[in-house]
């Protein structure tokens, strides 16, 4: 008789998802650390490559309070974007007047997106970049998309709905 064991990988990717659903559900945030709430374009996260942060499915809304504001309509770049590394979310303005949001946790190996530039998200970890206009992977290694998060854009104050 033969036996099977489980890939180590398996193990590994099991046991820090278990890690961050108890960290999730046994931590609240205050939903920052204080200063301009967010990182500009070209500075970088903090995570360390590997960290575990939350899954692809949850809400960069859940790292603080929704309805607050993130930012005035003239503090994005058109043809750019802001990462705002404490709420995990990166809004892009890919045409003047046309707003969106990612959440800012790369789908690769759940790095915090450092900067928006040349028309691209990018991941400081391990080179992958995403659309700007939908958070389509434009060079690997993620695998998928970023998740687009929600947000409301009124009276030029931009807000995670």
């Amino acid at each position: 008789m033969t036996s099977r064991t489980t890939p180590r990988r398996t193990v590994l990717l099991a046991a820090a998802a278990l890690t961050t659903a108890a960290t999730a559900t046994g931590c609240g945030s205050d939903g920052g650390e204080g200063g301009d709430g967010g990182t500009r374009s070209g500075v970088p996260a903090t995570t360390a490559p590997g960290t575990a942060a939350p899954s692809d499915t949850a809400s960069a809304s859940a790292t603080g309070p929704a309805g607050t504001p993130l930012a005035s309509t003239s503090e994005i770049p058109v043809g750019g974007g802001t990462v705002f590394k404490d709420r995990k979310v990166v809004v892009t303005q890919p045409v003047e007047g046309e707003f969106k949001a990612f959440s800012a946790i790369c789908t690769h190996q759940n790095c915090l997106v450092s900067k928006v530039a040349d028309g691209t998200i990018d991941c400081p970890c391990h080179g992958s970049r995403f659309a700007i206009t939908d958070g389509a992977v434009e060079a690997g290694p993620a695998p998928r998309p970023l998740p687009a998060e929600e947000i409301t854009v009124s009276g030029g104050t931009i807000t995670l709905a």
